[in-house]
């Protein structure tokens, strides 16, 4: 028997970033929402991934805007000590939990439903009884487009030989017996999270070899903090915006932002060509950089009792080394969609790689403004960035975002007070400003002018 369902919105997916559009939606509207979603409880790939995981920059920057994420500690102790606290794994699926059981399903405007699989036109079926549904809503909203996937959800991209130990991230902590040496697949953060964990429970460097296809450029975490430490953030964002107007190049683009401290690079002799938004401290680089074993052969083709064959080439390995791969995608480049298209949203990156605060800004425009032309001009989506050059065209993109949303009086208000948005901060209005403040922010406006294009013109002749 299909039960029948009705709703304003079917929002597939309780991850990250359902969970914030929809709580964007219940603060900002009478809206009724049902929320569908393969796993047992909100949180999405947060529910598969490695327990030692956490979150790669504060989390008051993250979850939905309607509840603080943590309690503003900073770190005392540690990697990260002297930034602000980092949400553990279970602390993250803990907080999507108490949003959807205290404020979501109190309110009767949401109905909730784990463990069911959404197979289209408002249709999806339990996966643990018989039960089916069918929901007649106004608009769908597809918050799995982003595709994240984790390297416990499926097997390696490459053959394993069933000689051969090899395990995701996850069985880290569950690991009973003590290995010889280590080889961790994946260049990622993943791969570097895998590393740390490694070099904290007491393996020497010397017993790590680490499989990194490419290097990548890295963003340093102390310029990515909140409240009474984001003034140095502010500087970098004002630095990062003037150097990339003078860059004479590709290169020098680059190398100005490393020596501004915007980027920073496991290597210095080596180019990096992944930027995937990494964010580490210097104090975990510095510990990354005592691993010496760093195999750059290309990726990983296939794994036997005693050889790692790879694109370029091959390593011996033995039956005492643990192989431990991080080599799934996390965060999939996709070819962008337009947002609002008739009665489905899809979320997406209008920022980079600020993907919960992207889809609170989704919700709030879906709630404010009625033509999906105007909608889609303001959610013009950054998709996320693979190569190095994507550093680049990221930066563009957020700069015409940013551009866009400072022509608009409310949005800009909203941006200011929206807990999820690291960026923005409440300040005086023009009018309330005095000469040199409006001088600075001018020069401020025009200098992001020119940076955009320059970066388009250092674009263009990559091509």
């Amino acid at each position: 028997m299909t039960t029948q369902l009705t709703a304003d919105y079917l929002v597939i997916g309780s991850g990250a970033m359902g969970m914030a559009f929809t709580d964007t939606l219940m603060t900002e509207t009478n809206a009724t929402i049902i929320m569908v979603d393969r796993h047992h409880q909100p949180g999405g790939h947060w529910n598969d991934a490695y327990p030692y995981v956490r979150l790669h920059q504060p989390s008051a920057f993250y979850g939905v805007n309607s509840k603080h994420l943590g309690s503003d500690t900073i770190d005392a102790t540690g990697w990260n000590k002297g930034l602000y606290e980092l949400a553990t794994n279970s602390e993250v699926v803990a907080y999507f939990d108490q949003v959807m059981q205290q404020q979501f399903l109190p309110s009767g405007r949401v109905q909730y439903f784990p463990n069911c699989e959404y197979t289209g036109d408002g249709s999806f079926h339990s996966l643990v009884s018989d039960k089916s549904y069918v929901a007649k809503v106004s608009k769908v909203v597809d918050a799995t487009y982003m595709n994240v996937t984790v390297p416990s959800i499926r097997p390696p991209a490459y053959e394993v030989a069933e000689a051969a130990n090899c395990v995701p991230p996850n069985a880290l902590p569950k690991l009973q017996g003590q290995y010889k040496n280590y080889v961790v697949v994946g260049a990622g953060k993943t791969g570097m999270d895998a590393c740390l964990f490694l070099l904290k429970n007491s393996v020497e460097p010397e017993q790590i070899r680490w499989i990194m296809p490419r290097d990548s450029w890295i963003l340093d975490r102390a310029n990515i903090q909140p409240a009474a430490l984001g003034e140095r953030s502010a500087g970098i964002f004002i630095q990062q915006i003037k150097d990339l107007s003078e860059a004479a190049d590709f290169e020098d683009a680059f190398n100005r932002a490393e020596q501004s401290g915007s980027l920073l690079r496991f290597d210095p002799n080596v180019w990096p060509t992944m930027y995937r938004c990494a964010t580490v401290t210097t104090m975990e680089l510095e510990q990354l950089r005592r691993i010496q074993g760093i195999v750059r052969l290309g990726r990983v083709s296939r794994i036997t009792e005693d050889t790692i064959y790879l694109d370029e080439g091959q390593i011996p390995t033995d039956q005492s080394t643990l192989h431990i791969d991080c080599s799934a995608d996390g965060l999939e480049r996709r070819a962008p969609e337009a947002v609002f298209a008739n009665n489905k949203i899809t979320l997406q990156s209008v920022r980079t790689c600020q993907q919960v605060f992207s889809a609170a800004f989704i919700g709030h425009v879906e709630a404010s403004y009625t033509d999906n032309a105007l909608k889609n001009e303001l959610c013009t989506p950054v998709p996320h960035p693979d190569t190095d050059v994507d550093f680049l065209r990221t930066s563009v993109a957020n700069s015409l975002n940013a551009a866009r949303w400072s022509q608009d009086s409310e949005l800009t208000e909203w941006l200011a007070n929206a807990r999820l948005d690291g960026f923005s901060q409440p300040g005086p209005s023009p009018e309330e400003m005095d000469d040199e403040s409006k001088a600075r922010l001018e020069a401020l406006a025009d200098t992001s002018k020119r940076a955009v294009e320059n970066a388009q013109r250092i674009l263009a002749a990559l091509n």
